[in-house]
C-alpha cells in the first residue's frame, strides 16, 4: 500500500512526476491520500482517468468532498457528521461506508444485467415495429399511407416502452444477494 499526504501531492503536481506516481500506484494493491485539499483530491482522480483509460469511483462524506466525487465517473456520497454535500453531489448515496459492498456487488450486478437486458429488448422491439412498416409499404404500394392509427401507436410505445423496464427493474434478478455477496466474481461474469 501507499500512503501520501497533501504536501506530496502538490510536490507531484507541480513538478511534472505524475506519470512516476502514476507508475508507483500500479504497483500497490491501494493508495490513501491523507491530508489533502479538495482540489489535490479531484486532480488525483482526473489523473488516474485521464492517463490510465479506466472507470473512476469516488467515495466522500463531506463538503471537502465534492469536488473529488464530480470528478469521477461514479461518485458515492456517505451521510454523516460531516453533512450533505456530498450526497447531494453524488451519484448514490449510502448511510454508512459497510453498506457499499452492497451497492457495488449486489445492486451494481443487477443494474448492468438489467441494463443489458433491456437494450437488447429495445432493439427487438424497434426492429419488429419497423419491418412490420416495411412490408407494409410494399402491400400499399409506396404510398406513404399509415399502416396504424396515430393513437395505437402512441399506446404501442407507451405499453411496450414503459411497462417491460418497470417489470425487469422491480422483478429481474439473476442471482439472489446472498449468492453475489458470496461470490464476488459474478460481477465481472456482465462485463
Amino acid at each position: 500500500g501507499l500512503v501520501i499526504d497533501g504536501r506530496t501531492l502538490n510536490i507531484i503536481f507541480q513538478g511534472g512526476l505524475e506519470e512516476k506516481f502514476l507508475a508507483l500506484t500500479k504497483h500497490c494493491r491501494s493508495v490513501l491520500c491523507c491530508r489533502s485539499t479538495p482540489l489535490q483530491k479531484s486532480m488525483v482522480v482526473k489523473l488516474v482517468r485521464r492517463r490510465l483509460k479506466v472507470m473512476t469511483l469516488s467515495i466522500g462524506d463531506g463538503a471537502n468532498d465534492v469536488s473529488m466525487i464530480q470528478a469521477a465517473d461514479v461518485g458515492i456520497g456517505i451521510s454523516g457528521q460531516e453533512g450533505m454535500q456530498a450526497v447531494m453531489a453524488s451519484d448514490f448515496a449510502i448511510s454508512r461506508f459497510k453498506h457499499l459492498k452492497k451497492l457495488l456487488l449486489v445492486h451494481g450486478h443487477w443494474c448492468y444485467a438489467r441494463l443489458a437486458k433491456m437494450v437488447i429488448y429495445f432493439f427487438y422491439k424497434n426492429v419488429n415495429y419497423v419491418s412490420l412498416l416495411f412490408w407494409y409499404q410494399f402491400f400499399c404500394g409506396f404510398s406513404g399511407s399509415t399502416m396504424i392509427d396515430y393513437w395505437q401507436m402512441i399506446f404501442f410505445n407507451l405499453f411496450f416502452t414503459s411497462m417491460p423496464p418497470l417489470l425487469f427493474g422491480v422483478l429481474d434478478r439473476d442471482f439472489s444477494a446472498e449468492t453475489l455477496l458470496g461470490l464476488p466474481e459474478l460481477y465481472k461474469n456482465g462485463q
